[in-house]
C-alpha cells in the first residue's frame, strides 16, 4: 500500500516538475517575442474557450475513471498484478485534484481538494480500490457539471466593434481622402453621410444631420445634430451630411469605454459559483480534523468511514444538477436562464429597476392623433407624411407609413432627384412642395408655426409625446402626434412583483422628465430617473446596492448593459440588442414581459429545492458518523449506504417539473 501511494504521488512530483521545466521556457520564449505573448495572452483570456476546453477535459476524466471503475474491482478481487495500469489511470484521473490541493496548500488553505486528496492516499492505504475510484469518478463528475454550466452559462460579449466602418472620408487640404479609421488623428475632419455610421467621437463643424442614438440613449426618436453638436461613435446618421472633426478615436471613445466596461465589470457573473462549492471546502477542515481523531482513537477503518461520510462533493455534484434541470425546464417556459446563480438571487431581490423605452413600451411609437392647422383632411396630411418618410427606417417614419397602411391609404411615388434630407425631409407630391420633419426643422426653413396651436403643441410636449410637422408650399399645416406604446402586460406584471414581496419599483429612463413621470404614475410604480445616460444608468444600481437593496435590472439595449453586469440579476427581452442579449442572465424567449413573474417564481421553487437537496445529503453523513462512534460500522457498508442514498439524491435533482400552465 505504501508503494502504491510512492507511486502516485512520485508520478504527480514528476509531471509538475517538467510543467515548471515547460513554464520557465514559455516565459523565456515571451520575452524574445512581444508578438507571440500578446496572441497567447488573448488565447488564456478566451473565456468560452477556456471553458470549454476544461468540459472536454473532464469529459476525458470521467470516461477513463470508468474504465478504471473495472480495473479497481479485477486488481481488488481478481488480479492483484493489474496495479501498474490501475494506477497509471488513477494518476491521470486524480492530477488536476492534487494540482488544486497543491494550490491551496500554498495559500495556507484547506479545501475539497485537499480533504478528497487525503481521501484518495487514505484509501490506497486501506486497500480500497473500487471505493476510492468509485469516489474520484463522483469528484470528477461534480467537477463536469459545474464546468458544463460554466460553459453554457457563460457567452462571450460579441465584438461590437464589427458595425463601425474599417475606412472613413477625411477632409485634407480641401481634397476628400479615404483613409483607415484606425488612422485617424485627434483634429481630422471626417465627412459621414446619410446611412453612415459614426466611428469616433467628436464635433460637428459643418453641415446638419438626423442622428440615431439609439444604441447609447435607448430613445427611439432621432436627433437633430448641428454645427458645434457633439457625436458619438456608433450612432447613425438617417438623414443629412456632415463634417466632424475628430476628438476621441478608438479605445478612447464613449463606445468603446462602454465595451470595456462591459468584458471587466467584476460584478458581471459569467459563472456559475453555487453555495455548494464554498460548502464543500468551509466542511473538508473539520472533517479531516474528525476523522484524524477518530481514526487515533477508534483505528484506521472508522477513520476512513468518517471521512467518507463528508456530504460537501455530494451536494457539489446534486445542486448544480438540480439547477440544470429547472434551467432545462425553464426553456420549454420561453425562459432562457443562462446563469444557475441568477436564478438562485433573484429570490433575494427586493428593487426592480425596468428600462422605459423597448423594454416597458414597445421600440416602434404609435400615430396617437393628426393636429390639424389648415384646411386640410387626416388622411391628407398622412398621406403626404407617410409618402415622404416611406424611405427612411428610423421607429418614427416606421410608425407614420404604419398607421397610413392601417388606415388602406394610397402612397403615392416620389421622384428621387427631388427628395432632398436634412432635418426633416423635402418632396414633390403632385406638384407640391411637402416638407415633413421637427419643429426646428421648420423653423430653419422659415416656415411659421401657427400661434393658435401652440397651446396644443405644448399640451402634447407636457404628455411625453412627439410631433412630426407637415408643411405644404411653404406653410405648416399639420402634425402627426406619435405617443410610447406601454405593453399591455406592464400593469399586471407590477402588481404580481408587489405581491412576490418587491418593495421597490422605478423606471429608468433616457427621456426627458414630463414622460417618465406620466408613465410612472401610470404604471404605479415607487420612482423613476430620467435624462439618464448609460454610465448613470450603473450609478444608480450601484447607489442602490449601497443602501442594502438587491437589485434586478430589466433593460434591452447597450445604454442597458452597463447597469444590467452591475445588477445582482440582469434580464432582457428577444428582439432586444444582441449585445444586451449577450449580457442578460435571464432572457424572455417571446419578447414581452408576459413571463416575468414566472422567472421570480421558478426562482423561490429552486431555493425550496435546493435545501432539500442539502437535507437529502445529510442522511448519509448522519449514518455514517454515528456507525463510526456508536456501532463500529465498516467502510463497506458505509460506502453502500452512503451511494444508494446518493443515488436517491440524483432522482431527486433531476425531478423538479415547473408547471405549464
Amino acid at each position: 500500500m505504501l508503494l502504491d501511494i510512492g507511486v502516485l504521488l512520485s508520478a504527480y512530483v514528476g509531471v509538475r516538475y517538467f510543467e515548471g521545466r515547460k513554464k520557465k521556457q514559455a516565459l523565456f520564449l515571451r520575452k524574445i517575442t512581444k508578438k507571440q505573448s500578446a496572441l497567447a495572452k488573448k488565447e488564456i483570456s478566451d473565456e468560452k474557450q477556456l471553458a470549454q476546453q476544461k468540459e472536454q477535459l473532464y469529459d476525458k476524466q470521467l470516461k477513463i475513471g470508468t474504465i478504471n471503475l473495472g480495473i479497481s474491482v479485477i486488481r481488488q478481487y481478481f488480479y492483484p498484478p493489474i496495479a501498474p495500469l490501475y494506477l497509471a489511470l488513477l494518476s491521470y484521473t486524480t492530477y488536476h485534484m492534487f494540482k488544486g490541493a497543491e494550490k491551496s496548500l500554498r495559500n495556507k488553505q484547506v479545501d475539497s481538494n485537499v480533504f478528497s486528496s487525503l481521501f484518495t492516499l487514505a484509501g490506497i492505504g486501506m486497500n480500497q480500490y473500487f471505493a476510492l475510484t468509485l469516489g474520484n469518478w463522483i469528484y470528477v463528475l461534480g467537477c463536469k457539471i459545474v464546468a458544463k454550466i460554466q460553459n453554457d452559462s457563460h457567452d462571450s460579449i460579441k465584438d461590437i466593434f464589427k458595425q463601425l466602418p474599417s475606412k472613413i472620408w477625411v477632409l485634407k487640404e480641401g481634397v476628400e481622402l479615404e483613409v483607415a479609421v484606425e488612422n485617424l488623428q485627434i483634429g481630422d475632419i471626417v465627412i459621414i453621410s446619410a446611412g453612415g455610421v459614426i466611428p469616433i467621437d467628436g464635433v460637428i463643424t459643418q453641415g446638419m444631420a438626423i442622428i440615431d442614438q439609439q444604441a447609447l440613449t435607448g430613445e427611439s426618436q432621432p436627433a437633430e445634430k448641428e454645427i458645434g453638436d457633439v457625436v458619438l461613435a456608433s450612432t447613425i446618421v438617417v438623414s443629412g451630411s456632415i463634417q466632424i472633426q475628430v476628438e476621441k478615436n478608438g479605445y478612447e471613445t464613449t463606445f468603446y469605454k462602454i465595451n470595456q466596461l462591459l468584458n471587466h465589470t467584476a460584478n458581471f457573473k459569467t459563472q456559475i459559483q453555487l453555495h455548494s462549492e464554498d460548502l464543500a471546502n468551509q466542511v473538508a477542515l473539520p472533517f479531516i480534523c474528525i476523522s484524524a481523531v477518530t481514526a487515533v482513537i477508534l483505528g484506521p477503518s472508522a477513520g476512513l468511514v468518517m471521512m467518507s461520510s463528508n456530504f460537501g462533493n455530494r451536494f457539489r455534484v446534486l445542486a448544480p444538477l438540480g439547477t440544470l434541470n429547472y434551467l432545462k425546464q425553464s426553456a420549454h417556459k420561453g425562459i432562457l436562464i443562462k446563469d444557475g446563480r441568477s436564478i438562485e438571487q433573484l429570490n433575494k431581490v427586493d428593487t426592480v429597476l425596468f428600462d422605459k423605452t423597448g423594454t416597458l413600451t414597445k421600440e416602434v411609437p404609435e400615430v396617437s392623433r393628426v393636429l390639424l392647422f389648415a384646411e386640410y383632411s387626416h388622411d391628407e396630411l398622412l398621406t403626404y407624411a407617410a409618402a415622404a418618410e416611406r424611405k427612411l427606417t428610423h421607429p418614427i417614419a416606421k410608425a407614420i407609413v404604419q398607421k397610413a397602411y392601417q388606415q388602406n391609404l394610397k402612397l403615392p411615388d416620389i421622384d428621387d432627384s427631388k427628395y432632398q434630407i436634412g432635418y426633416g425631409i423635402t418632396v414633390h407630391i403632385h406638384s407640391k412642395i411637402i416638407n415633413v420633419g421637427s419643429r426646428r426643422f421648420m423653423l430653419t426653413q422659415g416656415f411659421d408655426i401657427p400661434t393658435t396651436v401652440e397651446d396644443d403643441i405644448h399640451a402634447s410636449y407636457n404628455e411625453g409625446n412627439s410631433l412630426v410637422f407637415i408643411a405644404i408650399e411653404q406653410q405648416v399645416v399639420g402634425a402627426v402626434e406619435l405617443q410610447a406604446t406601454v405593453r399591455p402586460e406592464v400593469k399586471s406584471i407590477v402588481k404580481a412583483l408587489r405581491q412576490r414581496g418587491i418593495k421597490h419599483i422605478a423606471i429608468v429612463s433616457g427621456d426627458h422628465k414630463a414622460p417618465t413621470q406620466k408613465l410612472t404614475k401610470a404604471l404605479d410604480m415607487d420612482s423613476y430617473f430620467y435624462d439618464v445616460l448609460p454610465s448613470d444608468k450603473s450609478n444608480i444600481v450601484e447607489q442602490l446596492q449601497a443602501e442594502g437593496k438587491i437589485v434586478c435590472f430589466i433593460g434591452d439595449g447597450i445604454n442597458d448593459t452597463i447597469a444590467m453586469k452591475k445588477a445582482n440579476v440582469s434580464i432582457s427581452l428577444t428582439g432586444a440588442s444582441t449585445i444586451a442579449i449577450d449580457v442578460a442572465e435571464v432572457i424572455l424567449m417571446d419578447g414581452t414581459l408576459n413571463n416575468l413573474i414566472e422567472v421570480f417564481d421558478i426562482s423561490k421553487d429552486l431555493n425550496q429545492h435546493l435545501k432539500n437537496s442539502f437535507r437529502i445529503t445529510l442522511v448519509p453523513t448522519a449514518i455514517s458518523m454515528t456507525g463510526a462512534l456508536l456501532f463500529n460500522i465498516g467502510f463497506m457498508t458505509a460506502f453502500t449506504i452512503k451511494n444508494i442514498i446518493f443515488l436517491v439524491s440524483i432522482g431527486h435533482a433531476t425531478s423538479p417539473k415547473i408547471s405549464q400552465d
